[in-house]
């Protein structure tokens, strides 16, 4: 891992640039888009880049790295850079690309703290990059060896569902007439599409239908953006994709999956909380749950505005119906229905078993508060799994 030498340096200069890592990683993506615009069009968020979410995960994520290796000298933040190496996996971010990371990366941080780089300073975070870079390159070429799809794939919609009035769920068949690929219950798809702009956007969906179906199958809640390219991706395909239609999806990625023991139709006690439209892996969980003949105790948690805005509640409550000793708890902001609760969700008067592992889907403050609830009521922090849509601005270790 890090070397004596740097891991002082480095120690000694993290609040530094931690402090400036925000305006370091501003100058970097401003750098690398000048060099290479087409990065910006057909690869990165233009929605998180236009927000600046983007820029503080990845600079969340640099000082996250540091800090641990830093504190744990002997060991590596596996679970982070599993997360970010499925992401980037999808995505389709190739080993050569980590090196102009570095070019532009290193250049914004000599423009950013000026002389305060010394050699040594240098040295030391360009072996931070690079243990990070080479770890995430490594795990990135199992993950392609595994699947060996040979990259995206061209996709025809078979159906579409209208959710709710801001959600449709796509179905899709592979346009070559070929098999479709299991997947893990709780992962998602890069899915890309060419805009009117030219740009071919990339956004990750998670999918919805349950392990072994003869479709891929995943739901899009249409976001409302302002002046921004917000929603951009989202609002094309609820617009424009129609039954027909082709899209080119990745393969299936994410480490929000059950342990390989719950998988198997073990005993163990979960715990599948979800908020908005993170509903859609723990639906696909639930059905490999009910598959898999599950007899353990199974708290299904989800929070939602209204139960008219509950994607896929009819799935929901199906699946948990299949399950011997599950036992279902919706919160609404309004219109509380079946005897469902109003508010916000709060695990307070629920009873959860001891050895409970948690899957955790929605917004960060959602998963934030259920977590804090979690470890509180005695789940081990270890047991707590999350899904974040879009750049992880959180770091829950």
């Amino acid at each position: 891992m890090l070397s004596e030498q740097s891991a002082a340096t480095v120690r000694a200069t993290l609040p530094v640039v931690g402090g400036a890592i925000g305006e370091i990683t501003e100058r970097f993506y401003a750098r690398m888009f000048a060099a290479r615009p087409e990065l910006l069009r057909d690869l990165f968020n233009r929605a998180n880049q236009a927000a600046g979410t983007q820029r503080q995960a990845l600079a969340g994520s640099i000082a996250a790295f540091a800090t641990y290796l830093v504190d744990h000298p002997d060991q590596r933040p596996d679970a982070m850079l599993g997360r970010i190496a499925h992401k980037h996996a999808s995505l389709g971010v190739t080993a050569e690309q980590y090196a102009l990371v570095h070019e532009h990366l290193f250049a914004g941080l000599a423009e950013v703290l000026g002389e305060a780089v010394t050699a040594e300073v240098a040295a030391a975070w360009d072996e931070v990059y690079w243990l990070m870079a080479n770890a995430l390159i490594a795990i990135e070429k199992r993950l392609y060896e595994e699947h060996g799809e040979g990259g995206r794939r061209e996709w025809e919609v078979v159906g579409r569902v209208e959710e709710t009035a801001d959600v449709a769920t796509f179905r899709l068949r592979p346009a070559d007439g070929g098999p479709v690929p299991d997947f893990r219950a709780g992962q998602y798809v890069s899915v890309q599409v060419e805009l009117a702009d030219g740009a071919r956007q990339i956004r990750q969906y998670s999918l919805s239908a349950a392990a072994g179906s003869p479709v891929r199958q995943f739901s899009v809640k249409r976001v409302h953006g302002g002046a921004t390219p917000d929603g951009e991706v989202s609002n094309h395909l609820h617009a424009r994709v129609r039954v027909g239609d082709r899209l080119l999806l990745s393969a299936p990625y994410g480490d929000l999956v059950l342990d390989e023991g719950d998988s198997t139709g073990t005993d163990a006690p979960l715990l599948l909380a979800s908020a908005g439209i993170g509903v859609t892996p723990m639906v696909a969980i639930l059905g490999q749950l009910a598959d898999r003949g599950h007899q353990g105790p199974v708290l299904v948690v989800h929070g939602d505005r209204s139960p008219a805005e509950h994607a896929l509640r009819a799935d929901h409550e199906t699946y948990a119906g299949k399950l011997p000793d599950a036992s279902v708890h919706f919160w609404y902001e309004a219109d509380a229905d079946d005897g469902h609760r109003t508010g916000l969700v709060d695990l307070t008067p629920l009873a959860v078993p001891k050895g409970t592992r948690a899957y955790l889907c929605g917004p960060l403050p959602f998963m934030r508060a259920v977590r804090t609830q979690l470890i509180g009521k005695g789940v081990a922090p270890a047991d707590i799994h999350y899904e974040v849509f879009g750049p992880d601005l959180w770091s829950a270790r």
